[in-house]
């Protein structure tokens, strides 16, 4: 995979790009438990495998497109009462994400999307508020392609649009085709499914992880994962961000 990072850049060099044509890629994620067999990072690997899959299709359409460095804390209240799990207020992520706008901005970024794969309710409505609040300054356009709504949800695994995919088959392939070094295989293979629906779980009012019928903080079938179906729904978590992002009328 060909690097796309603004952060293996020098200063000079980015001076010298034609910022108003660059799409700049933001992977959000959140630092929180993925399971016995996922590292706490998983999300924010996504949220990099899909921007640098969106860069690379983007680069070939003729648009140059470079991967801001992760965020890696947002809201993960349902995994709140797991080790490791680092959650935030709803508003400071949605600030963060705003300031990371404003930044882009004023440097003469006009488009810009948001890479992400953390699902907690509140990350979600946290992003929300910060795509809002960056249409209403009007300084640069934002996509974000929320996952768990029409179209894009119809385009990606069944485990997924059954909403029992917190560290199961689907994140669990992700990982395996991205960084297959961090996943505990041992641990993995071993683990029974579990087809409880955090979607559901979240309609019926549960709040944590516990209260939806995942004590080991995962949903779904992770010993069914492989790296040939991470490889492919990267692919199209990629293509998702590249559509979203073309779909933008640039910031006036």
């Amino acid at each position: 995979m060909m690097a796309y990072n603004l952060c293996d850049m020098t200063w000079e060099e980015v001076r010298a790009l034609d910022l108003a044509r660059t799409v700049l890629l933001l992977p959000v994620g959140a630092t929180e438990a993925h399971g016995p067999h996922l590292p706490l990072a998983t999300d924010v690997l996504i949220g990099e495998a899909m921007a640098h899959a969106a860069a690379e299709r983007l680069a070939a359409r003729g648009h140059p497109a470079l991967v801001l460095p992760a965020l890696a804390y947002s809201v993960a209240r349902f995994a709140a009462g797991f080790p490791g799990t680092l959650s935030i207020r709803p508003e400071t992520a949605t600030a963060l994400v705003v300031d990371v706008a404003r930044a882009l901005a004023d440097q003469g970024v006009r488009r810009l999307g948001l890479a992400n794969a953390h699902l907690d309710p509140g990350h979600l409505a946290s992003l929300a508020a910060a795509v809002e609040a960056i249409r209403a300054e009007g300084r640069i356009a934002v996509a974000f392609p929320d996952l768990t709504r029409k179209p894009w949800s119809l385009r990606l695994t069944e485990e997924f649009r059954s909403g029992a995919c917190h560290a199961g088959r689907f994140e669990s392939s992700i990982v395996l085709a991205a960084r297959p070094e961090l996943v505990r295989e041992g641990l993995r293979t071993a683990l029974p499914p579990n087809p409880a629906s955090l979607s559901r779980a979240i309609r019926d009012g549960k709040s944590t992880f516990e209260e939806a019928g995942g004590p080991r903080a995962y949903f779904g079938d992770p010993a069914a994962a492989g790296a040939d179906e991470g490889r492919a729904t990267i692919e199209t978590l990629g293509a998702i961000l590249e559509e979203a992002v073309l779909g933008l009328a640039c910031a006036s």
